[in-house]
């Protein structure tokens, strides 16, 4: 038996006794009997059963680091972003310079426009126009009720929901409320137009469309009452004196009648209780405060 055939005896423990003795008798023998000895004492690494190949192609995946693709156009859209919110920031700022004004309940406030034009603003109002086109186009948009001093120069028109009043240099009021829209001129000539009405008022005219229909009238005073802290009406649904009375003292007024009586007269802005007694008084009607900000008012019983 040859070298060969031996060693693999050895390995599969298959040596007789004779072919032992034969294999110890190679000068490599104490070699051999040591690598095995050494082998029955190792300890092999912890490792992972794979199925088949295609589970480990699967979990193979799984564990693959993308690779980020580099691409040019995104720091493009990036900058192109940054430059279009540059832009934005800076029409508004420099080129849509638009100013808003707004009084709340029981306020007025005096406005110098950039041509020291005066507007007077009544309260609950709203007043806007663009600073930097004033010099070009005299525009104002008015919700509520205004008093104006126009500093001539260009047309100055003032726009409302339900008309616009044209003027050069002049002094007027405007008042622009649900249902009732009003012009009166002090001053100069004022061109009103609301819907197919159009008018030309001198100093002592005025121009009414309440509930939709129109009407024209004269005044004697040199300024607006509400100027002065009082507010005056002439032939007026008593509803919108109620409605007034709750924007100069900040209240609610709970009136259920459905009446559309006429009023004229007027009340001062700053005593409440004068104000109603004034008021409700000459229409045979009575009130009781029930909150600080809530007035209740109720027919007299005949």
């Amino acid at each position: 038996m040859d070298s060969e055939e031996l060693i693999k005896k050895w390995l599969k423990n298959e040596l007789s006794d004779e072919e032992k003795q034969m294999f110890d008798s190679f000068d490599d023998a104490h070699l051999n009997n040591y690598i095995i000895e050494k082998a029955q004492v190792f300890k092999a690494s912890n490792f992972s059963e794979i199925n088949n190949f295609d589970v480990f192609k699967v979990q193979y995946n799984q564990q693959k680091i993308p690779v980020k693709k580099l691409n040019w156009i995104n720091p493009l859209l990036k900058i192109a972003s940054i430059i279009v919110i540059a832009l934005g920031v800076y029409f508004t700022f420099f080129f849509n310079q638009r100013v808003q004004i707004e009084t709340l309940a029981s306020n007025k406030e005096s406005i110098e426009l950039p041509d020291h034009s005066l507007v007077m603003l009544n309260a609950s109002s709203h007043l806007e126009y663009n600073k930097r086109t004033w010099k070009d186009h005299r525009k104002i948009n008015l919700d509520g009720e205004a008093f104006f001093k126009v500093s001539k120069g260009q047309t100055f028109d003032v726009i409302t929901n339900q008309g616009v009043v044209t003027v050069v240099g002049t002094q007027f009021n405007v008042k622009d409320r649900k249902n009732y829209f009003e012009v009166k001129c002090f001053e100069g000539i004022v061109k009103v137009t609301s819907d197919t009405i159009s008018r030309f008022l001198k100093a002592g005219d005025t121009y009414k469309i309440l509930n939709g229909k129109f009407s024209e009238g004269k005044i004697i005073s040199p300024v607006p009452n509400w100027t002065e802290n009082m507010s005056v009406f002439e032939a007026i649904p008593i509803k919108e004196v109620f409605a007034e009375l709750e924007r100069q003292y900040d209240i609610e007024i709970n009136y259920n009648s459905r009446s559309n009586r006429l009023f004229t007269g007027g009340f001062v802005h700053d005593n409440l209780d004068n104000a109603l007694n004034t008021i409700t008084q000459p229409m045979n009607l009575t009130y009781e405060m029930s909150s600080s900000n809530l007035v209740v008012i109720h027919e007299k019983e005949n």
